[in-house]
């Protein structure tokens, strides 16, 4: 991926998709600064890295008056904390994605008389910020149990983590249920593939990230599943997922 113009950014939103309302995101991502300088540092400065802390920002336009508007997804999340996911271009599979568990810490709207009514928000995390990929597109409706398309995303070594995000952007139908995971194996055939992670079911719009615990996986190939039952159901959802 080259040197880009940002015009297609995505940006999801526990269980709302704010692409359309959004003209800036921000990503930041550091470690705090710990000062070990001793006698042997040959007088300069040594230091080591403390604790992680990431964010997004973001601004656009304002909407209100349905679940899936900055407005009303804002309120409801604000001090809450959830899963989002930001792609800098497009929402593809196997675009990159960044991805992580925060807290929705302010939201702003409101400007002087004849502007467009603007917003602004702040997400801080309580998980690590990832590096991945979208494993699922927020724009194909499933109404049937399937599978994604394979990521080749790379063994994960002893300390390594797992992470997956699904924001289930819209449920309809008469007692809709999806049920999302993700599966690994040892190439993209999945001949045999192995859950590595199961979502709680979900029965309307709402959002879950999960992880694995730590231990290594040798396998490098993973995908997202999912279950869905009901009658006549049909599910919008979006997925990332990645290492760290």
């Amino acid at each position: 991926m080259g040197k880009q113009i940002l015009l297609d950014c995505r940006l999801f939103a526990v269980g709302a998709d704010l692409s359309g309302a959004s003209n800036k995101i921000e990503l930041s991502a550091e470690h705090e600064d710990k000062e070990t300088t001793n006698y042997r540092s040959g007088g300069w400065k040594e230091v080591i890295a403390g604790l992680g802390s990431a964010e997004i920002a973001g601004e656009g336009q304002w909407e209100a008056g349905d679940p899936s508007l900055v407005d009303n997804a804002s309120w409801s999340a604000l001090g809450g904390v959830g899963p989002y996911t930001v792609c800098p271009t497009d929402s593809i599979v196997g675009a990159l994605a960044y991805l992580t568990y925060g807290m929705r810490s302010d939201f702003k709207f409101g400007d002087a008389v004849g502007e467009v009514a603007p917003w602004s928000g702040t997400v801080k995390s309580s998980w690590p910020m990832v590096r991945g990929q979208i494993g699922h597109p927020p724009g194909t409706a499933r109404t049937a149990s399937g599978t994604g398309t394979a990521l080749n995303l790379g063994a994960i070594t002893t300390g390594q983590r797992l992470y997956a995000a699904l924001h289930v952007l819209s449920a309809s139908g008469t007692t809709p249920s999806i049920t999302g995971r993700i599966e690994s194996d040892s190439d993209g055939s999945f001949a045999s593939p192995t859950t590595r992670l199961t979502f709680t079911a979900a029965t309307a719009a709402g959002g879950e990230i999960l992880r694995t615990d730590g231990t290594a996986i040798t396998d490098t190939h993973y995908r997202v599943a999912w279950t869905i039952s009901g009658t006549t159901p049909s599910f919008m959802f979006a997925a990332s997922l990645g290492i760290r």
